[in-house]
């Protein structure tokens, strides 16, 4: 019982330094993409207030409660800190505990906890950037393709590699589709490329129902936004989240 106790407690404690990990990603990734001179990388500099850039102590890394001891402020400027890294923080630990009652610890479950946490770092950055760097989107459609070939994952490295050209191909017919016929762009190729990837984790079978379900969030979240909110139904909403999400509910459906 004790070392059973001990297990989780350890594993809790991964999961939040996985979740103080991903807000990292989160903040840094798309600073070097929006300006790639820019000296920031995903280890270095020291973790550090964006306003007054003072470096945080060891103390104010603890993930979840720095943030709580801190009032949501830097300890320096006294600036409001987002509460984004306390919430990125919880939801890796809640998703985590969930998915590991879910699924035995095993490789199936090391698998699951990838594809969520690239997910989630994927989330943010749309939500906040509108954007879906490539960094992460490819990095999880090869981690897809890997775990496919080796066996863990449900789906055959066959229907894998035939769901990443036909996620990505349908994106893109649609995309281009708008474009000739609207003038604009609906969709970036972000969203085709995180499809792709969705599809080698998933297999060609399952991309109707993901593109069911993520285009029927996409839709109920722009009514939900236009009636609290009063924003025009013609503004633009990151889909990632949608597809994301959409993604992560199958494959669990599909694993356990």
């Amino acid at each position: 019982m004790l070392y059973e106790s001990l297990i989780w407690l350890m594993y809790a404690l991964l999961l939040l330094s996985v979740g103080s990990f991903i807000n990292v990603v989160i903040y840094r990734l798309p600073l070097r993409i929006q300006d790639p001179d820019v000296n920031i990388s995903l280890a270095l500099p020291r973790s550090h207030c964006p306003d007054c850039k003072s470096k945080l102590r060891i103390r104010d890394n603890i993930p979840v409660f720095s943030w709580m001891l801190l009032r949501g402020r830097c300890f320096n400027c006294r600036n409001l800190i987002s509460f984004r890294y306390p919430l990125i923080e919880l939801i890796t630990l809640l998703t985590g505990i969930l998915l590991a009652l879910l699924i035995p610890f095993s490789p199936a479950l090391f698998c699951t906890l990838i594809l969520f946490w690239m997910l989630l770092a994927l989330t943010a950055i749309d939500l906040e950037h509108k954007l879906l760097p490539d960094a992460l989107t490819l990095a999880l459609l090869w981690a897809g393709l890997l775990f496919q070939s080796s066996g863990i994952l449900p789906s055959t490295l066959k229907d894998a590699v035939w769901g990443a050209a036909g996620g990505f191909f349908v994106f893109w017919l649609v995309a281009e589709a708008y474009l000739c016929f609207r003038g604009c762009e609906a969709l970036g190729m972000g969203d085709a490329k995180l499809l792709a990837a969705l599809g080698a984790w998933l297999g060609w079978q399952q991309l109707p129902a993901v593109l069911l379900y993520a285009a029927s969030a996409g839709i109920l979240q722009v009514i939900f936004m236009h009636l609290a909110f009063q924003r025009s139904l013609q503004q633009p909403v990151a889909f990632g989240p949608a597809l994301a999400g959409a993604g992560a509910f199958l494959f669990v459906c599909s694993i356990i």
